[in-house]
């Protein structure tokens, strides 16, 4: 049923001037959720000036009872991946493109619903915002959805995977891990899984890339 107050519009918000990603977040929560349901707001997490920032879709049921991005079942594979790639989780920025859990029903199940491109367009400016704070090396986007987010456009993930630009930062597209969940098959998912670290490794290495050439150290070519 939709909710009979509308969230403060985004826009609005910012018209009170965050000045850190404590402000931010704060006005994030005092929003509340565009689409009623969601315990809280799950925020970023990790530091200002991270090596990398990932960009994901939106906290699922896990993250939404924790309050912290990347938790659930895909969030532990994903950490799992980045542990193998040798990317430094202290060094990492971690959120989501949209910070409510979206889900129906399903008996006692918390089911996760796709965020619509209205609702990814609604929770942009923040996106945008959280970027401006966090100063991220480089941005990565897990997924399709996370790309939409950053770039306004919708684009197939098999397309872009790779570097690209995102947000005005060196970037990279990949997989949301979730997807390697839904794969069909064992040997579907051992590929799909070592497509995914190779991006990971990929990311590892752009990270020390020149940032005026994006040119890799002759090691890391």
């Amino acid at each position: 049923m939709p909710s009979k107050t509308p969230p403060a519009s985004t826009m609005d918000m910012f018209d009170q001037g965050p000045k850190s990603l404590e402000e931010l977040n704060a006005l994030i929560e005092r929003a509340g959720p565009l689409v009623p349901g969601a315990t809280q707001a799950v925020f970023g997490e990790g530091p200002v000036g991270a090596d990398v920032a990932f960009v994901g879709e939106q906290p699922g049921d896990q993250e939404d009872r924790q309050g912290r991005p990347f938790v659930g079942p895909a969030g532990q594979l994903f950490r799992r991946a980045l542990a193998e790639a040798g990317i430094d989780q202290d060094h990492a920025y971690l959120t989501n493109a949209v910070k409510h859990f979206k889900f129906e029903m399903r008996g006692k199940r918390r089911i996760h619903v796709k965020p619509t491109a209205g609702e990814v367009k609604h929770y942009r400016p923040w996106l945008m915002k959280e970027l401006e704070f966090v100063r991220p090396r480089l941005v990565t986007a897990l997924g399709a959805t996370a790309v939409l987010a950053l770039t306004g456009k919708q684009t197939s993930v098999i397309r872009a995977r790779g570097r690209a630009v995102l947000a005005g930062f060196p970037g990279y597209v990949t997989v949301h891990p979730s997807y390697l969940l839904r794969l069909p098959d064992e040997e579907s998912k051992r590929a799909g899984y070592e497509a995914f670290l190779q991006d990971l490794r990929n990311i590892a290495h752009l990270v020390n890339a020149d940032p005026e050439t994006g040119e890799l150290p002759q090691a890391a070519q």
